[in-house]
């Protein structure tokens, strides 16, 4: 049974009482961590949004909780954020976290409307009009394909009809739920070549930086955006939805975006395609 390193506290040391063992988790032991144990079980008989009611119900408005909360319970726990567990998630700790890096990059495990998220920060707005090299992550414009491998289209199409699906101030959230069996894939929780502090462009299945789904090895790459298809697995219904690419792994199509707005420093969520999120029901 594979077994994968949780990665330590940044400077931390690990806790002198804990056994060698109790620094890794192996596939079984993930599925009694974090979301996976917390819900999964109720997201797969209730659906996505049956889930978001059950544990984050939304506001008396009627629009759903605007605000992302960090969730570090489970495996996230060893993560930098491990100490903010439902706290709201601010770009400056995002900033500053990025600062630490080699790639400018930092991401983080939360929870928004109740659903599991991932967010990641990638310094778009430095690198943009630099020359295109490694290690210079930026986010990257891309031709969609269905799980058949037919051309779905660009992402472009679809941002030219709603702006906000672009990553507001070079935050991106994604749905983290994997498209491939509805497990919860994370951004640097594990350590493997696909989480490495590195970044290569083109969104292939080379250098570091991805979503990882420690379920089953799919990966994904939070800075390649791009047209994308799925379908709800109860009904049968068809949707196109603007994602990040599937790098590798089982995974068919990519993970769908969930448009944010920077409210002065605060991450919110935009509720309008929460369609896109069924895939799972």
């Amino acid at each position: 049974m594979s077994r994968f390193n949780l990665r330590p506290l940044p400077g931390g040391e690990s806790d002198s009482h804990a056994g060698a063992d109790e620094r890794h988790l192996n596939r079984r032991q993930f599925l009694r961590y974090g979301f996976n144990a917390a819900g999964g079980v109720l997201a797969a008989s209730l659906g996505a949004l049956g889930f978001a009611s059950l544990i984050m119900p939304g506001s008396s408005g009627g629009s759903g909780e605007l605000v992302v909360k960090y969730w570090a319970k489970g495996r996230e726990d060893e993560a930098w954020y491990g100490a903010m567990h439902l706290k709201t998630m601010q770009k400056s700790h995002f900033v500053e976290q990025a600062a630490k890096s080699k790639t400018g990059m930092s991401g983080a495990q939360g929870v928004w409307n109740g659903l599991p998220v991932n967010i990641t920060y990638v310094p778009n707005s430095k690198n943009a009009g630099t020359a295109l090299v490694s290690n210079k992550p930026r986010f990257q414009l891309m031709d969609g394909y269905d799980v058949g491998g037919k051309y779905v289209g660009h992402f472009e199409e679809m941002q030219e009809k709603d702006p906000r699906l672009f990553p507001s101030e070079d935050i991106i959230m994604v749905f983290s739920r994997c498209t491939h069996l509805c497990c919860i894939p994370g951004w640097q929780l594990v350590e493997n070549n696909f989480t490495a502090d590195n970044w290569t462009s083109g969104g292939t299945d080379d250098g570091g930086s991805k979503m990882f789904c420690i379920c089953h090895s799919s990966r994904f790459d939070p800075t390649a955006l791009e047209m994308n298809k799925n379908r709800n697995r109860t009904n049968g219904t068809m949707f196109t939805y603007a994602g990040i690419r599937r790098a590798g792994g089982p995974a068919p199509v990519g993970l769908p975006i969930i448009p944010v707005a920077i409210n002065g420093d605060i991450i919110e969520g935009i509720t309008d395609y929460l369609d896109w999120l069924t895939y799972c029901d």
